[in-house]
């Protein structure tokens, strides 16, 4: 009852999007086919503009609908060039609406159209979502490194040339966090004789070290982003904001300029270790005081109001498509008009349905986490 509900709570919010999103995709498929292989910059440019609409959908859904209230923490140095240039985020996983949380830093920095994903091969096929994705060049990836390894290297050369200041947000953690996963990481970290983790999984390299190795030569930085939620706050998820459930997430930022990192793979992949090492001894002292200690900090509790205005106008546009639509073929005065309507409105409770089954988290068996709290290892 508590999943229809939140469903049906979501129902206008939903409309709007698949209203739109069925508009972005036609539109994207249509430069896909006659402007891509033309010019390639010039596609990216379309789409990269037609798909930022979408993702403002989704902003306004965390922002304005849930009242989701940002902190940022970073240096000075950092702050003055973030969302100016190319780069590499790396962030750690913390919930089931992880990538809402990445577009959601890069709208704060004016890069949402950049804002780029790996992400696991399945969500392409989510509709609406999925291929506004893959039309903007998210790279899927099988959780298989036989199979990706040349898509990756692929991808990352396609964005030698790409037009505009990226960010390719790639989570190396691999999966997302749940306490089965912690207790499976720390398990695993003693087998090894490895730092044991508390706060976060331990990172899969290889894709990492593939993306620097191929992409330092035109991205100048690394942003190693930790995202923390404080106690006392539930840890966001897709189906907590669309039943508009308010929290607070922290990110702070780390700038690290791409030739700096180790010229080895071996190297690389140590590094990627050590910040998580690092992250997770941060992470340790967030839940202690509440805050990121030594930053410059940010707290955007207004959140940025292009987004508002972006659903406001595409709320009215939608509306009076709609009506008008209706009018015009009298969908209000025969079975057959009422039937297409009643199936537009099950699409879209469908579609709901699917975005929150897909992104919930798995069930958990071994351990669970109360209020927020770091999961203990369990001997």
């Amino acid at each position: 009852m508590e999943r229809l509900a939140t469903v049906a709570v979501s129902m206008p919010c939903g409309m709007i999007f698949c209203l739109t999103g069925i508009l972005v995709n036609i539109i994207q498929a249509a430069c896909f086919l006659i402007i891509w292989p033309v010019s390639k910059n010039t596609y990216r440019r379309i789409v990269g503009a037609v798909t930022d609409i979408l993702l403002l959908h989704l902003t306004f859904l965390v922002d304005w609908w849930a009242g989701l209230e940002v902190r940022i923490h970073a240096d000075l140095e950092t702050l003055e060039v973030i969302g100016k240039e190319k780069a590499l985020v790396m962030p750690n996983h913390t919930c089931d609406a992880d990538v809402l949380m990445m577009w959601l830093l890069a709208e704060r920095f004016n890069c949402l159209r950049g804002a780029l994903m790996v992400m696991k091969k399945s969500s392409k096929y989510l509709p609406i979502y999925g291929w506004a994705n893959w039309f903007n060049g998210a790279v899927f990836l099988d959780r298989n490194w036989a199979k990706d390894e040349g898509k990756l290297k692929s991808s990352f050369q396609e964005l030698k040339d790409f037009p505009i200041s990226f960010w390719l947000t790639i989570f190396v953690e691999g999966t997302r966090m749940t306490p089965d996963k912690l207790l499976a990481a720390q398990e695993f970290a003693i087998s090894k004789g490895f730092p044991v983790p508390r706060n976060v999984l331990i990172p899969r390299t290889k894709g990492f070290v593939s993306a620097v190795q191929y992409m330092r030569s035109f991205v100048p930085a690394v942003y190693d982003v930790t995202v923390a939620v404080p106690k006392g706050h539930p840890i966001p998820s897709v189906k907590g904001f669309l039943r508009k459930q308010p929290s607070v997430v922290h990110f702070h930022i780390k700038r690290y300029a791409m030739n700096e990192l180790p010229q080895s793979d071996e190297g690389i992949a140590q590094w990627c270790k050590d910040r998580f090492v690092a992250k997770d001894a941060m992470l340790d002292k967030f839940r202690a005081n509440g805050t990121f200690d030594g930053k410059e900090s940010r707290d955007l509790r207004i959140p940025p109001k292009k987004s508002l205005i972006a659903v406001i106008l595409l709320t009215c546009i939608d509306s009076i498509g709609a009506i008008l639509l209706i009018r015009r073929f009298s969908l209000l005065s025969n079975w057959k008009g009422i039937s297409s309507l009643a199936f537009a409105v099950a699409f879209d409770a469908i579609l709901m349905y699917t975005f929150i089954e897909y992104t919930k988290l798995p069930e958990q068996g071994k351990v669970q986490a109360r209020n927020g709290q770091v999961v203990k290892l369990i001997h």
